[in-house]
């Protein structure tokens, strides 16, 4: 059978406005609806805008209804003295290949509405062209520094960053992602009014749903976190666990202090990406900043986000995910970029796990003590991911497939990789640090 995906239509919703109108056209027959309130995103559901004017239109006013339940925060933005507010660093890595992807990332941060932050973009190219598009991207910012680090990887490029900045609190992103006017403003109001958090985390929507390949990947990751939470969380260890295995469980509290759930550690990519993610700088010095034989760049193609999330976890620190700070990725349009994109991730996450049991062997205790029980989760997920779930939370046989299933055979296989390739990185990266520096002369 082949897989047909159609382009989606991506709509905002205030709720205190009278509903649009949707309907199909020759473009989209289906549309996915994110609900806003005083400016805040409080929800999303997708819609087939083919069901006719009346059936959206009740589809819309029942899930708002059930937002108000699930979801029922009315009150505006806090607001903050702006002398209250941290300054803060913007750490963007690049390797200046998707040229009209940097410059909107640029642009939508030159558009923050905050105080006091500059820009540190990175340049992470080994070599740079003799025709370097880069320069006519920065002209006439004086509030953004390009900083050359050469040896390869994410990481190295975020460490160069978090050494050269200025800023009390250090916010990433990539350079493949459009941020939100007031996504420094909710990250640095909620460190502000929270001085026990050490990171902070945000919600990551899809700037486009346009080809299969976006769909498909919208559809299996939902923009990396899985089903989006919209409700702010504080996420710390489980105070309860044995000793030897403290920091293997995470609660996750709301607003009230109620717990909302409770997750293994390594499952903290639900709340968690590099897209979006802010640390403060005495943090990321607490927890030896980024590894380097993690992430993009390297054999281990990733895994240095979480890794440094966890860490801040596993160490007893509090993380704050914050879904008023928002940021837009663009999805890759092509399959074969996102196939490319599975077996990275597969091989990175558990090149994470390689590396987190390298540096603390009692996660190896944590994860050995939750083996069975992820196993079972692992193979719920992947009925999830191919097949779809039924409403009682079992894979559901009759459900059509939600994407081609070599999206999550390549990610699953790609886990029997990660340990080799963290191994791989780390012996690259001890070739790096006895070679000379290259120089750009």
């Amino acid at each position: 059978m082949v897989l047909q995906a159609r382009p989606v239509k991506i709509s905002t919703v205030d709720v205190e406005q009278p509903l649009p109108d949707f309907r199909a056209d020759d473009h989209y027959r289906d549309a996915y609806i994110l609900f806003r309130r005083n400016g805040v995103y409080r929800g999303d559901i997708e819609i087939d805008l083919a069901a006719g004017e009346a059936s959206i239109q009740d589809h819309l006013r029942r899930a708002i209804i059930q937002l108000e339940v699930t979801n029922p925060v009315k009150s505006e933005r806090p607001t903050l003295a702006e002398s209250s507010l941290p300054r803060i660093s913007i750490v963007v890595p690049t390797i200046v290949q998707r040229i009209e992807e940097l410059r909107r990332c640029i642009e939508s941060i030159e558009r923050l509405d905050y105080p006091s932050f500059d820009l540190l973009l990175v340049d992470n190219r080994r070599v740079i062209p003799a025709a370097d598009p880069l320069p006519a991207l920065v002209q006439g910012r004086p509030w953004l520094r390009v900083i050359r680090e050469s040896r390869p990887g994410i990481s190295a490029a975020r460490n160069e960053g978090v050494a050269r900045a200025d800023g009390d609190v250090i916010a990433f992103t990539d350079d493949d992602v459009q941020v939100d006017r007031q996504w420094l403003r909710a990250i640095g109001t909620r460190m502000a009014l929270n001085p026990s958090l050490e990171a902070v985390t945000g919600l990551i929507l899809p700037t486009e749903l346009e080809s299969p390949a976006q769909i498909w990947f919208e559809r299996y990751y939902g923009g990396f976190n899985g089903q989006r939470t919209f409700t702010p969380l504080t996420l710390e260890a489980d105070g309860h666990s044995q000793r030897l295995l403290r920091g293997s469980r995470i609660l996750a509290r709301d607003s009230t202090g109620n717990q909302s759930r409770s997750f293994a550690i390594y499952g903290v990519g639900a709340y968690a990406a590099g897209a979006n993610m802010a640390f403060r700088k005495s943090t990321l010095a607490r927890i030896g900043g980024f590894d380097l034989a993690l992430g993009t760049g390297t054999p281990a193609r990733g895994g240095e986000d979480l890794a440094s999330v966890i860490n801040v976890l596993w160490t007893g620190g509090q993380v704050g995910y914050e879904p008023t700070a928002v940021a837009f990725h663009q999805h890759r349009r092509g399959y074969g970029e996102l196939l490319t994109l599975m077996d990275g991730n597969g091989v990175g996450f558990t090149a994470m796990l390689t590396s987190l049991v390298r540096n603390d062997p009692r996660h190896l205790l944590s994860l050995t003590s939750q083996f069975s029980s992820a196993l079972k989760q692992i193979a719920l997920q992947r009925a999830r991911k191919v097949r779809g779930m039924s409403t009682v939370g079992t894979p559901d046989q009759g459900a059509e497939p939600l994407f081609p299933s070599d999206l999550a055979k390549r990610e699953f296989r790609a886990y029997l990789r990660g340990p080799i390739a963290y191994l791989r990185s780390r012996s690259m990266w001890r070739k790096v640090s006895s070679a000379p520096p290259i120089t750009d002369d």
